[in-house]
């Protein structure tokens, strides 16, 4: 099961209640700018990201068209994760996504648009393969309390378990059980790569942890399968610049590493990008659980 549809089923069950998290919903105090090159077409892309009214939650606007940060709007796509909304497709947003929801911003309008005015589909730029570029805007620009088009503040909800959740494919699974806190527990195996092999990183997730422990992981590679996905149409725009590389003879291409465990934190940062589009209405997306992810 992918993790849109294992969301979707989660999304769709009695399992879950929306409940206080005793805060308000925030949004930037400022205008965010950046622009930068996108790792599968390998175009420039630029991204304006504008304060958000409270309770309309983070959406994207590309030729004039709005689409949802949301599971409703998700397509299935090779390495990425993609929003399509009638024919407009946004690429790539898991690690925009993953800074929003990590540093609490819950209503914004995501501007976005390609060089190439004909285009239909656009991706996120990607930067050095990590969040902390998104990460650091957002410090730059600070948050603030979010207001309704009538000037009122709006409580922050969080989806809460009754139960616990589970869903799997093969030797990969995903779980859920009932808690007070958001936390995870992501594992990953790469028994042909030795110099990844497997490895298991926990962390609280939403808390400071996050700036310091996963914003900075980048993406991850098998040196091996770059060919592949070259001949695919994919990672036009990847380099040693924005991914790590691993050979499953030779090691890291181009370290060092920011950390030893450096891919597995980076799939906790692309679990929260993912988990953030079951917000709505300016919500809290990542669930109030213990998330056990592997592979």
């Amino acid at each position: 099961m992918r993790l849109s549809a294992a969301i979707n089923s989660f999304k769709s069950s009695n399992l879950i209640s929306w409940k206080t998290t005793g805060k308000l919903q925030q949004t930037l105090a400022g205008c965010i700018e950046l622009s930068g090159k996108t790792l599968h077409s390998g175009k420039v892309s630029k991204v304006k990201i504008w304060p958000g009214f409270a309770g309309e939650g983070r959406y994207f606007e590309f030729h004039s068209n709005l689409i949802p940060a949301s599971i409703d709007f998700v397509r299935e796509s090779l390495l990425c994760t993609t929003l399509c909304k009638d024919g407009y497709k946004i690429r790539t947003v898991e690690h925009l996504l993953s800074a929003l929801e990590a540093k609490g911003i819950d209503n914004c309008r995501i501007q976005i648009q390609s060089l190439d005015s004909e285009d239909t589909e656009v991706e996120v730029p990607f930067f050095d393969g990590s969040a902390n570029a998104w990460v650091e805007a957002i410090e730059q620009v600070g948050r603030k309390e979010a207001l309704d088009r009538c000037g009122n503040n709006v409580e922050k909800l969080a989806p809460h378990l009754s139960e616990p959740f589970y869903v799997s494919r093969n030797d990969s699974f995903m779980a859920a059980f009932p808690a007070s806190k958001v936390h995870i527990s992501c594992g990953i195996d790469f028994p042909k790569v030795p110099a990844i092999g497997c490895q298991w990183f926990s962390s609280a997730a939403l808390d400071d942890s996050y700036e310091k422990h996963i914003a900075c992981s980048r993406t991850f590679c098998i040196y091996e399968e770059v060919e592949h996905m070259c001949s695919m149409g994919l990672i036009k725009g990847g380099s040693l610049d924005n991914a790590i590389v691993c050979s499953a003879t030779k090691g890291w291409l181009n370290p060092p590493l920011r950390f030893p465990d450096e891919p597995c934190r980076h799939k906790v940062l692309d679990l929260i990008g993912d988990l953030s589009l079951f917000a709505r209405s300016g919500s809290q997306g990542f669930p109030m659980a213990r998330v056990i992810s592997f592979k």
